[in-house]
């Protein structure tokens, strides 16, 4: 009898909400994809365009930490749905992945396009439901399910919408109103750039120019990698490390202060050393290159912190410390991901809105964030698995589904 398994419908066709998909079809329940776009998974697509980072191979324990405040939220579920086991779901799909020098995690393929066909294959096998173009309207006075402007026969929902970065790709934050009385942590932007007051001479020629094989330093943490000078401040993946904590401290104070070492390879002592060489007649700028083969970028970073004031003696304590201010962070509609969103405090262990049962919860829509580097996708993954098997309890203890039946399919 088709109309004997119970109903679930996922709002989101993302990459939590088609995990939760899958793992509720395998477990034999008919699952009804709504997605707003006209096609699913457009945040992962573009985001598979310079190489799909899917998680990272560092030790759990360290990669736990990224996700700061949250992590003791997050903790059991990454555990029960680990890096490993997204790497092997991968896998299966027929997209092997590798590990990079970083210690990254992408599919052989470097994109997500063959890994969205054979997932999407696979769900359709499954018997899944994908509706595109239909808008999530919350719930109605009886409590039911609400999807452009028509009522949704389900037993369950489960609701992957989104944070609220890159909103032309469709998760723009809206769903929060139509959560009323659920607590929402106000969204922020997370791996962002930042605002700086360039001069017009470092902005018309530098613009657009990479800053390689630096470290950035702000309170007690300190990240190497490489930063993009643009017109309007700076950016890139050692920024977007520090992002939560500079966001934060803008927020406070009206404005922060970052370090940038120029030559994170040399100590002050070596920098200083080099620097008392004799410049007979080269210009500062000749002496820089010369001396520690800076790139004219970082050159022109030298000379703006100088003409803003900052001591001419000590350069070597300069190059290894150049103090960037950064006035604000840029908006989250250029964000790579945000901040923000369900409390967990509205959420039990299953991720169940306490105040709608039946209701559940996964992904960016949740409060926390992390950085780049593959932890983004592993929360999303993790929450969704998370999600759907806290739905398929709460069926079970309904008397809506035989659980040990399910598990064994």
């Amino acid at each position: 009898m088709p109309d004997s398994k119970p109903r679930i419908a996922v709002i989101g066709a993302g990459p939590a909400g088609l995990i939760a998909t899958e793992i509720l079809a395998a477990a034999g329940v008919l699952v009804d994809v709504f997605e707003r776009m006209p096609s699913p998974a457009r945040k992962l697509l573009i985001a598979g365009r310079g190489g799909l980072n899917l998680t990272h191979s560092e030790p759990l324990e360290r990669f736990l930490t990224r996700y700061r405040e949250a992590a003791p939220h997050l903790a059991p579920h990454i555990r029960a749905f680990p890096p490993a086991a997204l790497a092997a779901w991968c896998e299966g799909l027929g997209q092997p992945v590798f590990t990079g020098s970083s210690g990254r995690v992408f599919p052989r393929a470097m994109k997500a396009s063959p890994l969205l066909r054979a997932w999407l294959a696979r769900l359709a096998a499954l018997g899944v439901r994908l509706h595109t173009r239909q808008v999530f309207e919350g719930f109605g006075d009886d409590g039911g399910l609400l999807v452009s402007g028509r009522k949704v026969a389900t037993e369950a929902v489960i609701l992957a919408c989104g944070g609220a970065s890159w909103p032309r790709l469709g998760s723009d934050g809206a769903w929060a109103a139509l959560l009323p009385g659920v607590p929402v942590a106000p969204f922020r932007p997370a791996n962002m750039g930042f605002r700086v007051a360039w001069s017009e001479h470092l902005r018309g020629r530098f613009a657009g120019t990479p800053l390689k094989r630096i470290a950035l330093r702000f309170g007690t943490e300190t990240q190497r990698g490489e930063a993009v000078v643009t017109e309007a401040g700076i950016e890139g993946g050692a920024v977007y490390a520090l992002s939560a904590p500079l966001r934060e401290a803008i927020a406070r104070d009206g404005h922060a202060t970052l370090q940038l070492d120029l030559r994170p390879d040399l100590d002050a002592a070596e920098c200083a050393r080099r620097l008392a060489a004799p410049r007979g007649g080269q210009s500062l700028s000749n002496h820089l290159r010369r001396s520690l083969n800076l790139a004219p970028v970082a050159i022109a970073l030298v000379q703006e912190a100088l003409h803003a004031g900052a001591a001419q003696d000590d350069l070597a304590a300069l190059v290894k410390a150049l103090p960037l201010r950064l006035d604000a962070p840029m908006p989250i509609a250029r964000a790579i991901s945000s901040a923000g969103g369900l409390s967990w405090a509205a959420l039990d262990e299953r991720l169940m809105l306490r105040a709608r049962p039946g209701v559940f919860a996964a992904g960016e829509m949740l409060d926390w964030e992390a950085p780049t580097g593959g932890y983004l996708l592993q929360a999303c993954f993790a929450t969704g698995v998370a999600a759907a098997r806290g739905a398929l309890d709460w069926l079970a203890a309904r008397g809506a589904i035989d659980w040990l039946a399910a598990r064994q399919r």
